[in-house]
């Protein structure tokens, strides 16, 4: 039998929904054999990936001090990405690795000098973890082995690359940006948000074709990219579609590389 190789999207507070589907798979027992995550789904990656638990992962990200630091500091307009990433030593250890870790995991980031992806699958895992979701404007690149690193979202926000290459993986998309024709643009923040996502969308539609299966619950359409406050709600809808899945899921990982989509 295969195992599930998982591309987790980026899409900031709908991002929640990776952990939900993350603990519908744990339930099932379906098993996970490589995760590759950008931006979002790179924190709810490594984090599982390191052996935490779906639920943990979700206190932690919603936790009032976790939050705090993702809001731009009044005095630079900037997130503080030292202190985010002090917090991330604070669960994961002063000097983690990928070896360390518990499930196989790719971390996408976008080389902004470069103007390319680049994908992190050995050495320290902390400053490509920081960059893989330092969204440009707000957060500083994170400077790391002569590379500018931002969102991976920016170039590529479905990272199926490194499945791609493993045939003993199923890959499944797991996307939490589903496009919703009845979103507001009345202010220019909400056009602005929109602009963005219409630009991520284009590098992702590829993509999916490439999955054998995807995972994109339809229900996260009405939530806004900075919905943190119904989270719950988000984590939710993640497991639930996933349930949802679950004999199609079996199924696939009972066959052979046939390309199967919901």
């Amino acid at each position: 039998m295969r195992k599930l190789g998982l591309a987790l999207s980026g899409g900031a507070a709908r991002g929640i929904a990776h952990l939900g589907v993350l603990q519908a798979l744990d339930e099932l027992g379906l098993p996970i054999g490589h995760i590759a995550g950008v931006s979002s789904g790179a924190i709810a990656g490594a984090f599982y990936a390191a052996g935490f638990p779906p639920r943990q992962i979700f206190q932690l990200l919603t936790d009032t001090r976790f939050v705090r630091l993702l809001r731009p500091s009044f005095r630079l307009g900037l997130v503080r990405l030292d202190l985010v990433e002090k917090l991330y030593q604070h669960y994961l250890g002063a000097a983690p690795t990928f070896a360390d870790l518990k499930v196989p995991l790719t971390l996408v980031a976008t080389d902004l000098a470069a103007g390319q992806t680049v994908y992190f699958q050995q050495g320290p895992l902390l400053k490509p973890l920081v960059g893989a979701a330092a969204v440009p404007i707000i957060c500083r690149p994170v400077e790391w082995q002569g590379q500018f690193l931002v969102d991976g979202g920016v170039m590529n926000n479905l990272p199926v690359e490194p499945l791609l290459r493993q045939t003993d993986l199923a890959v499944v998309g797991v996307h939490c940006n589903p496009m919703s024709p009845e979103a507001r643009l009345t202010t220019l923040r909400e056009v602005g948000e929109r602009t963005a996502y219409l630009a991520i969308s284009m590098n992702v539609q590829p993509r999916l074709a490439q999955c054998e299966f995807v995972l994109q619950p339809p229900a996260l359409a009405g939530f806004r990219v900075t919905d943190l406050r119904r989270a719950s709600e988000i984590f939710d809808i993640g497991y639930a579609y996933t349930m949802e899945q679950a004999s199609q899921l079996r199924q696939l990982l009972a066959t052979d590389s046939t390309p199967l989509q919901n």
